[in-house]
């Protein structure tokens, strides 16, 4: 018996077949064969027969994935997948089913020489995985620019190399939390590899200067998880049942929440089908929007609009061949209905996640039941002596800069929210001036984050924050040389600690450092039209977006920023250090988000906050999901220690790292540790989330002010701000 029944999918577009099908099952047969795939043993085991080959039917996959293109495409489109199932499975046999660890970092340690982005292919190949990789490199990447083929490139071997994390999970029998699968799983999944061949397929890249955009990122991802999730629902019995694997959904959702499996797999899907919506709410509101401020030429929105459509042909076409393969569970599923049935099937899939759709987009204000925030010192806390000073000095600057006189907030809002607290206890070994910038930096972070819903958000001023956000951003100029006049309090203060900020970093530093707060700034703005349209993002969407809109990646920028000159740059995009990152940001932000719960929930009517959209995706009650929130933190902690005590210095001896490199990410986790620290004694302290605060009076004169002299500057004509507290 299968372990589950599988739930009911959402299937938006009826899936459509490649008339070029037979030719490719001819061709890939011919070509796997070649490759020495099929009946050749490897060390002994022999990873596919003929009839694995014939049952598993990768050229049915790809005829439905890319209906469109020609047989030559999807000749070499089908010898891809047939690669990299193979991949897996020769992976599975010789290196998962007895752990080698050692023997499977070799393997995947050659694989880059024989994908080079420029060059040749220089390295003799030793094994069919690798015999296949160099044909493939070379019939594919000679058609596409250097920016494809990087991202190609990148996603390959993210595909393969986090291969070692599934097998790391095995060999130590650990099972991922939540968030650190969905993470991972675009990765080892392939599906941003996947992705890339769509633009393969249909002959046409996204634009270079759009391609790392969010937009074109939110597609990438969601499209990535929709295809993860629906695997994992098919593949449960194959992977966890007779492989014994640990990288599951499924499996993840029903230890992690402690419930069933059917009710695990009911969940996985509901993820799945949210994935779904937000592609489509992504391709139809937040793309046009993109293409227009980029002023992208016909050509490049003709490819942009390909790749959207590509991609839903994929999620149609995959979904499609699930159900056909006999390499997983869809016993009592495949039906014998001509192909093209599946687009009577549409409206009814619409119309039965439509409540699903819905109920993300009905946020009500609500009175929140009574709770306690058991406040947690995980690492020792340490403050700044300098502390007091800095106090004054950041009361002295917020009101040069305007920010007491915009009826946003006052001075004593101001000294209650105490800032420079938090400033103190991430880095207490600062000196006064350096104390001063990262206060101000908070102050400014947390003001500008009270002023985005507040002004553009519910008075809907939309053309005011696109305003507002390009000015931002002009505040901001990478030679340092300004090119606009503040206006108002925000654009002040921005201006004034760019200048004071970036001025001592490399041009290199300066231009990833701009990246980090524009991408905060872009944060805001998505967190204004969720308010503007009411919606309550999904849990994926929202963890993700969270780490901007809290500035964690602006205060961990700047911390990089004074390791710069001992740590390579391609240290910080490893695996281990991004984890201890995240996981720390994590951490923090939901931190956040339990303090400030009532302030959100009940007097703003806010939806950007993780107990509520755990209540609303998984539609339990409050005191549910903050169970299943704090949970969230003790296994993101237990993460980020996991990260700095175990992988670090695993990290340290697998890149032979020297002494200084390794001091300063020591020194790194150390202020990561007081960052997470600093934060729980901030929140304690703050007058910002007590009820108290909440219920403080509009002074009348700030009231007045508020009416009668408005926050100046772009966009904010149609203000009428009161006093107010944000997140």
């Amino acid at each position: 018996m299968q372990p589950f029944q599988l739930p009911e999918f959402y299937t938006p577009h009826p899936a459509r077949l490649n008339p070029n099908l037979e030719r490719a099952r001819v061709h890939t047969r011919a070509w796997a064969h070649e490759m020495d795939m099929i009946d050749v043993p490897q060390h002994g085991t022999v990873i596919w027969t003929g009839d694995d080959l014939e049952s598993h039917d990768y050229a049915l996959l790809c005829a439905y994935t890319h209906p469109d293109c020609d047989g030559e495409t999807l000749d070499l489109i089908t010898d891809w997948y047939v690669w990299v199932f193979y991949f897996d499975d020769h992976f599975v046999e010789l290196y998962k089913r007895n752990p080698d660890v050692k023997g499977a970092q070799a393997h995947l340690n050659r694989l880059p020489l024989f994908m080079p982005v420029n060059g040749v292919i220089t390295e003799k190949p030793a094994n069919p995985v690798e015999k296949g990789l160099a044909d493939l490199w070379r019939r594919t990447v000679g058609s596409h620019s250097a920016d494809w083929r990087a991202r190609f490139a990148s996603n390959t071997k993210h595909l393969l190399d986090e291969s070692m994390w599934e097998l790391h999970n095995i060999s130590a029998h650990r099972l991922s939390n939540p968030i650190e699968y969905i993470e991972m799983r675009r990765k080892v999944g392939g599906a941003p590899w996947s992705a890339n061949l769509v633009e393969h397929a249909v002959g046409l890249e996204v634009p270079a200067r759009i391609a790392l955009s969010r937009p074109i990122g939110v597609l990438r991802d969601t499209f990535s998880d929709a295809v993860h999730l629906r695997n994992d629902l098919f593949s449960y019995e194959r992977e966890v049942l007779d492989e014994g694997e640990l990288s599951n959904s499924v499996l993840v959702f029903e230890k992690f929440l402690d419930i069933g499996t059917q009710d695990a797999a009911e969940a996985v899907n509901d993820l799945l089908t949210s994935r779904l919506h937000q592609f489509e709410h992504t391709a139809l509101t937040e793309v046009p929007l993109l293409l227009d401020e980029h002023a992208i030429d016909p050509a490049g929105r003709a490819a942009v609009l390909g790749y959207v459509k590509g991609l839903q042909d994929w999620q149609a076409g995959g979904h499609e061949w699930h159900l056909r393969s006999s390499r997983y569970m869809n016993k009592g599923l495949v039906t014998e209905a001509p192909l093209g049935m599946s687009a009577a099937n549409v409206l009814s899939s619409y119309a039965r996640t439509m409540p699903q759709r819905l109920k993300q987009f009905s946020n009500v204000p609500k009175i929140v039941e009574p709770y306690e925030v058991p406040f947690h010192f995980p690492f020792p806390l340490t403050l700044s002596p300098h502390l007091d000073q800095v106090r004054e000095e950041i009361i002295t600057w917020g009101g040069e800069m305007g920010i007491h006189s915009e009826g946003i907030w006052d001075e004593a809002k101001h000294r209650g929210f105490d800032l420079p607290l938090c400033s103190a206890g991430l880095d207490p070994d600062a000196t006064p001036s350096e104390l001063f910038i990262s206060a101000a930096w908070l102050t400014w972070g947390t003001y500008a984050d009270d002023v985005y819903p507040w002004v553009y958000g519910r008075l809907r001023d939309l053309a005011g924050l696109k305003a507002q956000t390009v000015r931002l951003k002009q505040c901001m100029p990478l030679d340092l040389v300004p090119i606009v006049v503040p206006v108002n309090a925000t654009e002040r203060a921005l201006a004034d600690l760019w200048l004071r900020t970036a001025a001592p970093m490399s041009a290199e530093f300066r231009a990833t450092f701009r990246e980090t707060l524009d991408a905060m700034v872009d944060a805001w703005v998505w967190e204004v039209i969720n308010i503007q349209q009411n919606r309550i993002p999904d849990p994926v969407d929202y963890l993700e977006m969270r780490r901007s809109t809290f500035g964690s990646e602006l205060t961990t920028s700047l911390s990089r920023f004074s390791h710069s000159t001992t740590v390579p740059p391609e240290i910080w995009g490893t695996r281990v250090i991004q984890t201890m990152e995240r996981s720390a940001m994590d951490y923090s932000c939901m931190l956040n988000d339990v303090t400030s719960y009532l302030k959100e929930i009940q007097y703003e009517g806010e939806v950007h906050n993780m107990v509520r959209v755990i209540e609303n995706f998984l539609g339990v009650s409050q005191s549910r999901a903050f169970e299943i929130t704090y949970k969230l933190m003790d296994a993101r902690l237990a993460q980020f220690v996991k990260s700095v005590d175990t992988d670090m210095p695993k990290l340290f001896e697998d890149l032979s790292l020297n002494q200084a490199t390794r001091a300063a990410l020591t020194r790194y986790a150390d202020e990561l540790k007081d960052w997470i620290v600093a934060i729980v004694n901030w929140h304690k302290e703050t007058s910002r989330y007590g009820e108290e605060e909440l219920k403080t009076p509009v002074n009348a004169h700030l009231l007045a002010g508020a009416f009668n002299r408005r926050p100046s500057g772009i966009g904010t004509s149609a203000a009428r701000v009161t006093s107010r507290t944000s997140s």
